[in-house]
């Protein structure tokens, strides 16, 4: 239970999408701490016991719940949220799948797959993958945001000036976002909770989990923000680096070929040096794995490169 926080949001009172006619679920002052009820982005149709079959039943229209939202009282548009997290509250279950028609591979994992993740939510030790894996955890918020200025439903599924479903590992305790507002109270709404992801989400998933988060709202006036920013104050990959990497790349004229690329040769070493299925090597890089731009400059050819931390093999 939050000692500090002035009001909880239920996971009960949740929406999908992102809409500036919303029923606020909570009106809230400036720098007041509340404590949000997250459902994980299959809004409870995952959870312990799941199996492919609970996969393929899937209601989409129920996919990214987000807790919210909270009209904060005198944001006006031109403003910004400054949303300092607090604390996360993780529940030991969670999911990665590997649905079809989506991630950065989609054209050739083309079947379905479930891998279910136990882990101690009190300890947060490495979640164990297989013989022999184990992920650093690192809890954050995959999704949040504010509603935009245009009228009407916006799917909750692409990411936006104000936010949404953002998917930046580094989202986590401690993290202040500055969010861009465009109405009235902002409408402020979190969710879409992650115990561990890699930089690029690249088989669509991470580990997927319901969680609690805490968090602190302030205003700063007339900023004039045009996209998210945030800050961080301590390391970002502490948790991953203790041993080491092996990386992959993708060399040529396009961002994406080459991310694409990068990702193939780190599912292709990772089936040669540990024995994984490319099925079961795409998961785990989703969960662990950096996609980054390593130079961009040189004309007419790009290079992206994939990291994979040695330490969830040590």
């Amino acid at each position: 239970m939050c000692i500090v926080c002035t009001h909880t949001i239920h996971r009960t009172k949740h929406h999908f999408g992102w809409n500036r006619d919303f029923e606020p679920a909570l009106i809230a002052k400036a720098r007041e701490t509340i404590h949000f009820e997250c459902l994980d982005s299959s809004g409870g149709q995952l959870g312990k016991g799941s199996t492919l079959e609970t996969l393929d039943s899937l209601d989409f229209s129920k996919i990214n719940p987000v807790t919210g939202p909270v009209y904060v009282e005198g944001a006006k548009p031109g403003d910004a949220l400054k949303v300092t997290i607090r604390r996360f509250v993780p529940s030991g279950v969670g999911w990665t799948a590997n649905i079809p028609g989506f991630g950065l591979l989609a054209d050739q994992f083309q079947e379905p797959a479930l891998h279910m993740w136990n882990y101690d939510p009190i300890s947060m030790a490495p979640a164990l993958y297989g013989p022999g894996g184990r992920v650093p955890l690192k809890p954050f918020a995959g999704t949040i945001g504010v509603a935009p200025a245009e009228a009407g439903l916006h799917s909750v599924v692409p990411p936006r000036r104000v936010g949404g479903n953002l998917d930046i590992r580094d989202l986590t305790s401690g993290v202040t976002l500055y969010l861009p507002v465009e109405v009235d109270g902002a409408l402020f709404s979190i969710g879409d909770t992650h115990a561990a992801q890699g930089d690029g989400e690249v088989c669509g998933t991470a580990i997927e989990s319901q969680m609690e988060v805490e968090a602190t709202i302030e205003l700063v006036k007339d900023a004039r923000l045009k996209s998210p920013r945030f800050t961080t104050t301590e390391p970002v990959t502490r948790h991953l680096d203790g041993a080491g990497y092996e990386v992959t790349t993708g060399i040529g004229p396009d961002l994406m070929t080459g991310a694409r690329e990068g990702l193939m040769r780190m599912i292709d070493l990772l089936g040669a040096e540990h024995g994984m299925s490319a099925i079961d090597a795409y998961l785990l890089c989703s969960v662990c794995g950096d996609l980054r731009i390593s130079e961009i400059v040189d004309a007419p050819n790009w290079v992206v490169s994939f990291y994979f931390p040695r330490i969830v093999f040590a």
